[in-house]
């Protein structure tokens, strides 16, 4: 069976009619639809050869790692006595590209190209951080006059991840690519933020929390963009808005929560009712847009707040038990009933904002294997 995104990139290459396709995406749908449409499909395993290559990458990247720290020591390139070296995650961004060149160029595996995709980023950045620190100098970087330094050479480093992660995406248009460019460019701001306040400076906790949580809102923003251009979700663009829905919801979730010092410990009840109110407000949002991973993120704290909750009524003993059953119980019945409660939620509003949102009564689509 084709996959969709082996159907866009047949429509691409101009192998198939748009249309064509179209209708072979409608004529499976309605074969193979079930009565709950409202699922967020995407690949991730196709079969147990996807979960067999992966363990077989990561151990291959870790040995090029080991073997990068040895060479690299050997060629005096550590940044510090027993520190590591440049080389190492230099060998693994290579073998991570080299390997996706197949595993994702030719065989379109769903998780080692995730996997892959990570780990050229993320080597990458740890390459260009690490190279950064040895010309500069460990005694120079590590200097408590010179902190300011330490924020600009980790924006330099996450903008060469930004740039590979955007070259990753114009060779093999892995969705979850947007995700990770997105991150890094984040992180730049981020990074930047800290440079032009100063680490050391009264409140930077705040204007980073602040700062990430404007970015979180502009991440939030783009995958409803995403969204928006293909709000029957029959195409990769759903996939690529689904990555940045993951990345968006903590960046969103986590400094609300701790600008309203609602994680200090010592959460008052009302600050836990707080707490219950921001999540069910963040499940009408998670109705409306179709999208669980707002729950998700926000799970840990809601989690927390009802066990306080029960804890101060004097149920010390089962506070964390009755905490699980009734927020596991609710987000069962949600999802037996996600799109009875979705459709209570997005009739309602108005034609415009409704046309913006992913389709209500859209057909169940099968994923392909």
């Amino acid at each position: 069976m084709y996959s969709q995104q082996e159907l866009d990139e047949a429509v691409a290459a101009g192998v198939i009619d748009p249309k064509a396709a179209d209708a072979l995406r409608a004529h499976v749908s309605s074969q193979r639809s079930v009565s709950i449409p409202d699922e967020e499909q995407f690949r991730l395993i196709t079969g147990f050869n996807d979960i067999f290559v992966s363990i077989a990458a990561a151990i291959m990247m870790f040995a090029m790692a080991w073997i990068g720290q040895v060479v690299g020591k050997n060629l005096g390139l550590q940044i510090e006595t027993d520190g590591p070296t440049f080389v190492a995650p230099l060998l693994v961004a290579a073998t991570a590209w080299g390997l996706a060149t197949f595993f994702t160029g030719k065989r379109r595996m769903a998780l080692p190209s995730i996997i892959l995709l990570l780990a050229f980023v993320g080597a990458t950045f740890a390459t260009a951080l690490f190279a950064a620190v040895g010309v500069i100098g460990s005694e120079t970087f590590n200097d408590g006059n010179n902190n300011v330094l330490g924020a600009v050479v980790a924006a330099g480093a996450a903008a060469v991840a930004a740039g590979a992660a955007w070259i990753h995406w114009r060779t093999f248009r892995v969705p979850i690519t947007i995700a990770a460019g997105a991150g890094a460019v984040a992180a730049i701001i981020v990074a930047l933020i800290v440079a032009a306040v100063g680490p050391d400076a009264a409140g930077i906790k705040t204007v980073v929390l602040g700062g990430t949580l404007v970015l979180g809102v502009a991440m939030f923003l783009f995958a409803m963009w995403w969204d928006g251009s293909d709000r029957e979700r029959v195409t990769r663009r759903s996939d690529v808005a689904f990555w940045l829905h993951l990345l968006a919801a903590p960046m969103i979730v986590h400094p609300v929560f701790t600008l309203l010092g609602l994680n200090d410990g010592n959460a008052s009840v009302a600050e836990a009712l707080i707490v219950i109110g921001l999540y069910i407000a963040m499940g009408v949002t998670a109705l409306a847009i179709d999208r669980r991973a707002l729950l998700v993120s926000a799970l840990a704290y809601v989690l927390w707040a009802m066990s306080d909750l029960f804890k101060r009524f004097g149920a010390v003993e089962l506070n964390v038990a009755l905490t699980a059953l009734i927020i596991g119980s609710a987000l069962l019945l949600l999802s037996a009933f996600w799109h009875q409660a979705r459709a209570a939620v997005v009739r309602p509003l108005p034609d415009g904002l409704k046309g913006r949102l992913p389709v209500l009564d859209r057909p169940a689509i099968a994923m392909a294997a």
